[in-house]
C-alpha cells in the first residue's frame, strides 16, 4: 500500500499534501495517484490544473484554487516546485493561507525540493498544515527489491533476482530511467512468466562483470581469491573502500544475525526492498561460525580506520583483509 493510500485511508479524500525531497519520479507518482483517486477521465480536464511555481504569478494562482469543481465532487490543484514562492514574505503567506483554508471539494498538492541545509520556518509550518510525504533517493542497495516490486505491481511479472541485479548495477538508482528500462524488458519478455539477466542482456542494456552485491555474496560464500580478483574493476565502476567496507559490514552482521537467531530473525529486520537478500544470506551462513564472524568485523573496523587515516590505496586495505580470511580459511580446513 503506497503512502497516499495511507492517508486515504485514515483521513478520507481531499485535503492538502505537501509532497517533498529528491526523489522526482516517486513525487511524480504521488502526484499522479492523487489525481487518479479523485478524479474520473471524464472530468479530469476541468478539474485538473498543474501549476509550475516558477512560472505563475501569485494573483492567478489564487484565482485558480478558489475555483469550485465542475460536474464533479472534487477539484485538483497541483503546484510543483513550491520551493520557488519561498523567497518574499508575501508568496510565503498565500502559499501558507491556502494550506491552511482548503476550500470544500479542493484537493490541494505542494511538491517541492527543500533546499539542503535550509532551516527557514516556511516549510515547517508548511507541513504542520498538510498531510506531508518525504520522498529521499532510493539507496542503491534497494533498487533490485524495488525493481521486482515494480515487476509484480505494475505489470504481474516476476523480476528474478539475477536479472535486477544486474539492472540495478548497469543503471543506477533514477527511478525514472529505471522505469523506462523495465517497460522495454516486459516487452520483449512477452508472455513469459519472468524477466531474467538474458532479457536484460538483449535489450541492449551494458552490463558489467562485477557488481556490488555479487561481489558481497563472493565474500559470503568464502570466495575470496574471487573477490580479490573482482575487486580493482568494482573500483573503477564508481565503487569506493568506505562504501565497500559499510556494506561488507552490513552483509557479515545480517550473516551473523542467522547464525544467532536463524532465518526468521533475518527476515524480520531486513528492509523491505531488500527481503529478496534473504535466501542467499541463509544459505552463506553455512559457511561461517559465530567465532569467525566476529573476527572478520573487528578487522574489517580496522580497515575502515585505515581506510580514513593511510595514504595506501583502498584496494591495497581490502585486499590484505581478504587475504586475512582465505590463510584463515586455508588453516581451518
Amino acid at each position: 500500500m503506497s503512502r497516499v493510500s495511507d492517508f486515504i485511508d485514515s483521513q478520507g479524500l481531499g485535503g492538502t499534501y505537501f509532497l517533498h525531497g529528491d526523489d522526482e519520479y516517486r513525487k511524480q507518482e504521488s502526484v499522479q495517484e492523487l489525481i487518479n483517486a479523485h478524479l474520473d477521465q471524464e472530468t479530469k480536464d476541468f478539474n485538473l490544473d498543474i501549476i509550475r511555481a516558477s512560472e505563475v504569478d501569485l494573483e492567478h494562482l489564487a484565482r485558480t484554487v478558489s475555483t469550485p469543481p465542475m460536474s464533479s465532487e472534487w477539484r485538483v490543484v497541483v503546484v510543483l516546485g513550491v520551493q520557488y514562492l519561498a523567497g518574499t514574505a508575501k508568496s510565503r503567506d498565500l502559499i501558507l493561507d491556502l494550506a491552511e483554508g482548503s476550500l470544500p471539494g479542493l484537493v490541494l498538492v505542494f511538491s517541492a525540493s527543500i533546499p539542503k541545509g535550509s532551516k527557514a520556518k516556511f516549510y515547517s509550518s508548511l507541513q504542520r498544515k498538510s498531510r506531508v510525504i518525504q520522498y529521499d533517493p532510493i539507496r542503491a542497495d534497494d533498487v533490485p527489491g524495488w525493481l521486482m516490486e515494480q515487476g509484480e505491481q505494475r505489470f504481474a511479472m516476476k523480476v528474478e533476482a539475477e536479472a535486477a541485479v544486474a539492472m540495478a548495477a548497469a543503471v543506477g538508482a533514477d527511478l525514472g530511467v529505471l522505469s523506462q528500462e523495465l517497460e522495454k524488458l516486459v516487452a520483449l519478455a512477452g508472455g513469459q512468466q519472468s524477466i531474467k539477466r538474458s532479457h536484460v542482456e538483449a535489450a541492449g542494456i551494458t552490463l558489467s562483470t562485477q557488481n556490488r552485491w555479487q561481489w558481497f555474496d563472493l565474500v559470503g560464500k568464502k570466495k575470496f581469491e574471487k573477490a580479490i580478483r573482482g575487486l580493482p574493476l568494482l573500483l573503477t565502476q564508481g565503487e569506493n573502500g568506505v562504501g565497500l567496507t559499510i556494506g561488507l559490514s552490513t552483509h557479515l552482521l545480517r550473516i551473523g544475525l542467522v547464525l544467532e537467531g536463524g532465518a526468521v530473525s533475518l527476515e524480520g529486520l531486513l528492509p523491505p526492498h531488500q527481503k529478496w537478500l534473504a535466501r542467499e544470506i541463509v544459505l552463506q551462513a553455512k559457511e561461517w561460525s559465530k567465532e569467525e564472524i566476529c573476527s572478520a568485523l573487528i578487522k574489517l573496523l580496522r580497515v575502515d580506520r585505515l581506510l580514513k587515516a593511510s595514504t595506501l590505496s583502498d584496494q591495497h586495505h581490502l585486499e590484505e583483509w581478504l587475504l586475512t580470511l582465505r590463510f584463515q580459511k586455508d588453516a581451518i580446513a
